[in-house]
């Protein structure tokens, strides 16, 4: 079976124990780990490391977020000294925000170009889940591949954990095209999100692999949420939205469209199974099951990401359709499928998710009360702000009522209004589009927010602009931030 995955002989005597591997990585150490939304990351090593619990203070760099054998499994025992860019670790979160892992949240896009700079210092050692290696040496991921290419490229070793779960036959689904240290010395060339533009399989010099460990399991199940009447009603107002912008003929019929992680997300593309639409391109992070199922009826042409990241029954589904999804689906790292000027390019319809938003339509993703890391900011900036269209949608409440969503002041700011067009939540849709803010603010409190801080948050707003006496961006600095001061004292905003 090696010698059908390991395709170069060589490599074949450095296949290792965990073990062996785990006992390569030294205390402060900077390592980069393959994986992206906790798909593709290396799982027994770090396992190992884990376990023989001497590497601490690591510098822990990875694509996106990782599973929890590679995260938690770190941060349970003490490892994680430095994390970037993003998290979904309830254990890594709560060292994060204790102050005893260091953290940085950057745009997903840029994490490549920050390690291409030296900006974490040299990376000691490459960890890459990989399907297989070929003929001359080249790593072949599995289902991301996120800033791998980046890794092995930076980092002085390279260790590989072939996983036996995935299959070679996944080889060619892969495009490899290397950015590389800025300024570029050449373009981007997508044309089109199908567009193939690189290599097949991670370029990789045999000598920096210095161990091969063998592992046989799956990624963890993507914490999918049920669909909600709450989901099914945002979708609803996005997916009319979208029939009126084809209809007026400000998005071509077969527009390509970035969708975000998560229930309303995957109601909306349920919701493009629609004749009102032509046949789609997707040019996304990751693709979840809703745009599998579009592509085996035809909706989507082709789905462009840096990550599959599917239910169980989903990878089953890929898998047993392979030979005709191999072709309609292009896996790319992520400085190519954040890549703003091909974001532009294609004139990507964005949708992204908000923790909340404030009457003029800056956007916190991030955190909680202003303070508390939730994950991350991901990739929505880079797709709000190239996006032909940018959505930012979210439930207007929540912990069942004691907190607004839509809000006087954003406790925290990660999108400013530049960048956000559309506002949805279940109640309705606020175009943003060419409006003043005492516009946007009408817009937003009528349509979007929950009936029952609308009231308070019309107060607030006719109060704002008497203090400041009508001046262009009305508010009561006194009392902006008032609504999430009384949740921290009281429990409720309300």
């Amino acid at each position: 079976m090696l010698n059908e995955r390991i395709l170069m002989p060589s490599l074949r005597e450095k296949v290792i124990s965990p073990e062996a591997a785990a006992a390569m990585i030294q205390p402060n150490m900077t390592v980069g780990f393959s994986g992206f939304t906790a798909v593709g990351y290396p799982k027994v090593i770090p396992q190992a490391i884990a376990r023989l619990g001497k590497a601490h203070n690591l510098k822990v760099l990875a694509g996106a977020s990782a599973g929890d054998e590679l995260d938690g499994a770190l941060a349970r025992a003490g490892l994680v000294g430095y994390r970037t860019p993003f998290n979904v670790s309830k254990d890594l979160r709560e060292g994060i925000n204790s102050g005893s892992v260091g953290y940085t949240d950057q745009h997903l896009g840029h994490l490549p170009e920050m390690v291409w700079a030296g900006a974490f210092g040299e990376v000691d050692f490459a960890i890459i889940e990989c399907c297989g290696t070929t003929e001359d040496g080249g790593v072949i991921p599995t289902l991301s591949v996120g800033a791998s290419n980046t890794m092995i490229a930076s980092a002085k070793h390279v260790l590989l954990e072939l996983n036996l779960a995935h299959p070679m036959d996944i080889y060619g689904i892969h495009d490899i095209f290397t950015v590389g240290k800025l300024p570029c010395e050449t373009t981007v060339p997508v044309m089109y999100a199908g567009d193939r533009i690189g290599k097949t399989a991670i370029p990789c010099d045999p000598e920096k692999i210095v161990g091969i460990v063998i592992a046989d399991g799956p990624d963890g199940e993507p914490r999918f949420v049920p669909p909600s009447d709450t989901s099914n009603r945002i979708a609803e107002h996005i997916i009319r939205l979208l029939k009126q912008e084809v209809d007026a003929g400000r998005l071509p019929k077969n527009f390509t469209i970035q969708s975000g992680f998560g229930a309303v997300a995957n109601a909306v593309l349920y919701g493009l199974d629609s004749d009102a639409f032509g046949e789609l391109n997707m040019y996304t992070e990751v693709v979840q099951d809703g745009a599998l199922d579009l592509i085996l009826k035809g909706r989507i042409k082709t789905a462009s990401a840096t990550s599959l990241s599917l239910s169980g029954k989903g990878r089953q589904l890929f898998y047993d359709n392979l030979n005709v999804l191999k072709d309609r689906f292009v896996l790319r790292p992520q400085d190519v499928s954040n890549n703003c000027a091909v974001i532009r390019r294609l004139g990507v319809v964005a949708m992204n998710t908000a923790i909340e938003i404030d009457i003029y339509g800056n956007v916190n993703s991030t955190h909680i009360m202003g303070t508390s890391m939730m994950n991350g900011i991901g990739g929505s900036g880079d797709f709000a702000r190239n996006g032909a269209l940018s959505i930012f949608m979210t439930p207007s409440i929540a912990k069942g009522g004691a907190i607004s969503s839509i809000v006087p002041m954003v406790s925290h700011t990660d999108h400013t209004e530049h960048d956000v067009q559309i506002v949805v939540t279940e109640y309705g849709l606020a175009d943003l589009r060419g409006k003043t803010p005492k516009e946007r603010a009408e817009l937003i409190i009528e349509n979007c927010c929950h009936p029952d801080y609308r009231p308070a948050l019309r107060a607030y707003f006719e109060n704002a602009k008497a203090v400041s006496k009508g001046q262009h961006t009305p508010h009561d600095l006194k009392s902006a931030l008032s609504w999430h001061q009384k949740y921290l004292e009281t429990g409720s905003m309300k």
